[in-house]
Formats: structure tokens, C-alpha cells, sequence
């Protein structure tokens, strides 16, 4: 990906038909190659900063489209170069011809994420700010999009600086002392040393932590459906959905592979899995089925295990039990199903009762996930850890336990430098005040043409 200013363009809204659609062009010269394409009372090169013009986008002569021209100039524009946005009928159609109409007037086409790389290259955000970005365009909760927004106004950054900025200040203390050695001056108090390293290690943690939730916001909780054949996954499926979304049929092995849909409780993405039933089989396609199944569980926040309570209330038992030793780290819920065909009173059951096919149970379902949901998210709403910040804070507390280590056994103030700027360094790594081309690549690269 080029760093230089030349001017780009990209469909910056969804491609599709739709009522309007937003072209935007940035980079040098961008004001001339858009007075080439666009006629209007004025010129865009002549227009103010921060205006909207209207007029017709041209090709030979011949009208395109009426569009609106807004003008941002440098450094006041989202990338910090001179942009133009044309909004314009959201037909692919015209957005192909007004891009090639661009392209032939000097522009080239972005590429992924090339607009914000150069907001971040020119000082207009930083990583973490970029990253905001990305957790706000993909964002599958209302509390993630919320926290995402918080997180682009800079406040996960400035609570970095503060950490960063007090380690300077110790290294700084640390290593003024070595011009003094002589003179046995001591600049810092060990004790408070220590405890400000310790204080430091601790926030760094706390925020590590942060990333299984931030995880949930971004990108939703998942949910696992599994259980014998004919245990009910299926119409519980569409009962949570309120919708006919998976076939139900009293034959046992109906679902080979497995269906995924969204639904929303209390603001957060509920991805919801139905999986083939669990037993042993001779099928082929039934076994890759339960394979799948299996991968699912690894990775889902909470596995409902359906168990059909009118052949036996602990007929899935041994299956419970033995799923919880083979995935100790995942979450398991009996639910008893069918009570509607249960000859067995239920009420003193310790487990959740219910019936899919005629919806008994299913709001006291709900609730009760949404109970699952709310330990994994409370408390963690400042920022959206991803897996680089959670690495980056974990390397940076390693080296302040290293430094604690250091100090501790009496050695000098120059070893005990080196692991507290080793933290400095991974801190401005997470905003990008020290970073790599590989680093950037990876992040940009996620991002969708246009933004």
C-alpha cells in the first residue's frame, strides 16, 4: 500500500441499489481532477471548506448523474488531505460511472482501508482511534457500537498516555540517578517505585482481561443448540428466533449440518447455532455433521443442552457430564424440553423447563440468558480490547514484573530502565507511536474499500 498523497476514490456506502450513495475522492490535486467531472455554479477548487454544492457529474459532454459536492479542505478533512465527497443516486450503475469517470480524470482506486491509513499517517487518529473505526462499521451490539464511539474520541488513548507517561517519568528519574552514583543521591523512593510499577502491571492486566468481553460486543454471544436426535435443538431454534427458520420433523438426524442466525436480547448479538444430534451413527454426512457440532461448542460463550424430558428426565445426563469434561472452559446449561409431553412434575427441577412446540418457558429462557450474558460484558464497557491490545498490555506487565523482580534483588538503576521502557515501547505500540509496516498492513487490510 502506498504512503504518498496521490489522489484516490471509492464507494464509501454499501454497493447495492439504494436511494442515495456517497463517492468520496481525497489526495493532491483532488479539487482539480473533481472540477473535470463536476459542473456547478462554482468550482470546487475555488469553494470554501466545509460547503455543499450542487450540480451534474459529466462524461463526454454527457450528464451522469445531479450530485452533491462536499468540500473538505486540508488539514480539515477526515484523512487530513484535500477530499471531496459526491453524493449521488444510489444506483451501481451511476456509482460505476461516476468512479470511471474519476479514474479517467487522474484519480485511482483505493485500496482497503487507504482513506483512514492516511488519517492515521497524517495525525488525524491514532491505532487505537483506527481500530475504533472498525469495531463501529462491524459492530454487532448497541453497547459495542457505543463503546466503539467512545473509544474514537480518544478516551482509551489518553488513559494509555497517563500509564505511558508516568513510566517516562520513572525511567526518566532512574536514569538521572546514574550521573549521582557517586554522590549516593537517590531520586526515587524504592517503595513507591514498586508500587507504582505494581499499580501500572495491575491496570495493564485489568484491561487485558477486558478482551473476552470486548469480544461478545464486537462480535456477538454465542450460542450453541445441542442434544440427542429429536430432542427439540430444531424448534427451539426457530422458538428464540419467532420464526420458521430450521426444518422440524420427528425423524432423528434431520439436521446434518448447522444453522446459524442472530437475534437480539438486551441490546447484545445473540449468534445462535441448531447443530446435528449427538449419538453414534454409521452415516457419513450425519458424522461430519456431529464434527461440526463439536467445533461449535469450542467455541461458543454457552452450550444449551437439550435434553427431551418425556423419555426420561436424565436421559442426557451422561451426555451432559461428558461434554463439561471434554470442554472444561465452556459453559453448559441442561434444559429440560417437551414438558408439554412430560408425565414427570418439573417444578422442583433445579434445571430450566420448557416447551418449543407450544413456547412455554421460552421468555424465562430468555431471561435467563440474557442472566449468562451480563457477567461478560459489566464492567468493561470503556474500551474494546482486541487481540493485539490484549498481547501488547500482556508483554507490557511482564516487563514491569521483570523490572519489580530487578529492583528487588538490589540491582541497578540501568537494568531496571531497560523493562520499564521495554513497557513504554509495547504501550505506544497499541496507539501506533511506535509501530511496523507489517502491523499496519494487518490492521488496514480488515477494513472495506471506501473507508
Amino acid at each position: 500500500m502506498t504512503h504518498n498523497n496521490e489522489p484516490i476514490c471509492a464507494l464509501a456506502t454499501p454497493p447495492g441499489t439504494a436511494g442515495l450513495a456517497i463517492i468520496r475522492l481525497s489526495g493532491q490535486n483532488c479539487f482539480t481532477i473533481a472540477d473535470k467531472c463536476f459542473n456547478g455554479k462554482v468550482t470546487l477548487s475555488e469553494a470554501s471548506s466545509h460547503t455543499v454544492h450542487y450540480g451534474t457529474i459529466l462524461l463526454n459532454n454527457t450528464v451522469i448523474d445531479t450530485v452533491t459536492a462536499t468540500v473538505f479542505k486540508n488539514p480539515h478533512s477526515y484523512t487530513g488531505e484535500d477530499t471531496v465527497e459526491f453524493g449521488c443516486h444510489g444506483s451501481m450503475i451511476i456509482v460505476e460511472q461516476i468512479l470511471n469517470t474519476l479514474y479517467n480524470s487522474g484519480a485511482r482506486a483505493a485500496e482497503a482501508g487507504e482513506f483512514t491509513r492516511r488519517a492515521f499517517l497524517n495525525g488525524k487518529i491514532d491505532l487505537t482511534q483506527v481500530e475504533a473505526v472498525a469495531d463501529i462499521i462491524h459492530s454487532s451490539s448497541v453497547i459495542g457500537a457505543q463503546t466503539a464511539a467512545r473509544q474514537l474520541l480518544g478516551g482509551f488513548t489518553k488513559k494509555l498516555e497517563l500509564l505511558r507517561n508516568e513510566l517516562i517519568r520513572l525511567c526518566g528519574l532512574l536514569e538521572l540517578e546514574l550521573d549521582f552514583t557517586e554522590q549516593d543521591i537517590e531520586f526515587v523512593d524504592r517503595t513507591a517505585l514498586r508500587n507504582t510499577m505494581n499499580d501500572i502491571a495491575d491496570l495493564c492486566t485489568n484491561l487485558a482481561h477486558g478482551f473476552r468481553a470486548a469480544q461478545i460486543l464486537r462480535s456477538g454471544f454465542f450460542i450453541g443448540l445441542v442434544g440427542f436426535p429429536n430432542a427439540g435443538k430444531s424448534s427451539l431454534f426457530n422458538a428464540l428466533l419467532e420464526k420458521h427458520r430450521a426444518i422440524v420433523s420427528d425423524t432423528p438426524g434431520t439436521t446434518r449440518d448447522f444453522i446459524e442466525e442472530s437475534l437480539f436480547i438486551e441490546g447484545i448479538a445473540i449468534k445462535l447455532f441448531d447443530t446435528a444430534g449427538l449419538r453414534s451413527t454409521e452415516d457419513a454426512i450425519e458424522m461430519e455433521g456431529i464434527q461440526l457440532a463439536e467445533s461449535i461448542i469450542e467455541q461458543s460463550n454457552l452450550i444449551l443442552v437439550l435434553n427431551d424430558c418425556s423419555i426420561d428426565m436424565y436421559h442426557s445426563d451422561n451426555l451432559l457430564h461428558g461434554l463439561q469434561q471434554r470442554f472444561p472452559q465452556t459453559q453448559f446449561a441442561l434444559i429440560q424440553n417437551k414438558k408439554d409431553k412430560c408425565t414427570i412434575p418439573l417444578e422442583n427441577s433445579n434445571t430450566l423447563s420448557i416447551s418449543a412446540k407450544t413456547g412455554d418457558g421460552i421468555p424465562e429462557l430468555k431471561r435467563y440468558i440474557a442472566d449468562c450474558l451480563r457477567p461478560n460484558i459489566d464492567g468493561n464497557q470503556d474500551v474494546l480490547i482486541n487481540a493485539r491490545h490484549a498481547m501488547l498490555l500482556q508483554q507490557a506487565t511482564q516487563h514491569l514484573h521483570n523490572a519489580g523482580k530487578t529492583l528487588e534483588i538490589g540491582l541497578s538503576n540501568d537494568l531496571i530502565a531497560i523493562d520499564v521502557r521495554a513497557a513504554v515501547r509495547l504501550l505506544g505500540e497499541i496507539t501506533g507511536q511506535v509501530t511496523g509496516e507489517d502491523i499496519l498492513n494487518a490492521i488496514f487490510g480488515s477494513f472495506c474499500i471506501g473507508k
